[in-house]
């Protein structure tokens, strides 16, 4: 696997090998001792599978406030993706930042968001299915969204279109409203 440092703290790109022949092709998706030697420590507790008809689906950006924030590790196994990080931790040196890449059953690569960062993704064709691991459940009470088009982060998503949103990613509040508790001390 090969680990990708992006302009985020914490956000990386993992490129995993793939082995292919005549038959097709297999990869490691996750490898506990990989990670560990790269400095990634994470104890994954939940496995999600999405399901997305529809080319300009978005979903995100989403994030779980402190004391049940995740870490996600995100891929794209049918179809591709534009997935989208952004640090929403107080005091960061990045906070208000974004980082994109495309994630695809293609290219097998993936994403690993960090607690303390807003996590979302637009859908680049139809029939896309996505699956992510979380070192936390899923809390209800503190799960939280920024709207996607938030000017001050800025976002440059792939295409300009009207994205299709859940109604709850419509009311999402801009970063500035949002109702985080990440900070970053000095």
């Amino acid at each position: 696997m090969n680990f990708i440092k992006t302009n985020l703290a914490d956000v990386i790109v993992i490129e995993p090998k793939v082995f292919g022949d005549h038959r097709g092709w297999f990869t490691e998706t996750y490898n506990d001792a990989a990670f560990k030697k790269a400095g990634i420590n994470i104890n994954f507790v939940q496995d999600n599978h999405s399901f997305s008809a529809t080319k300009g689906t978005l979903r995100g950006l989403h994030y779980q406030k402190n004391p049940k924030a995740q870490t996600k590790l995100v891929r794209c196994t049918r179809g591709s993706i534009f997935d989208v990080a952004v640090d929403i931790r107080e005091g960061s040196p990045t906070y208000g930042e974004w980082y994109g890449v495309e994630l695809s059953a293609e290219n097998k690569k993936q994403l690993l968001v960090p607690k303390g960062f807003a996590h979302g993704f637009m859908t680049l064709t139809d029939d896309v299915e996505v699956q992510y691991k979380v070192d936390e459940l899923y809390s209800p009470e503190n799960d939280r969204g920024i709207i996607w088009n938030d000017p001050e982060i800025g976002i440059e998503w792939p295409f300009d279109i009207q994205p299709v949103l859940s109604a709850k990613d419509e009311k999402a509040p801009p970063l500035k409203d949002a109702d985080n508790n990440f900070k970053i001390e000095d």
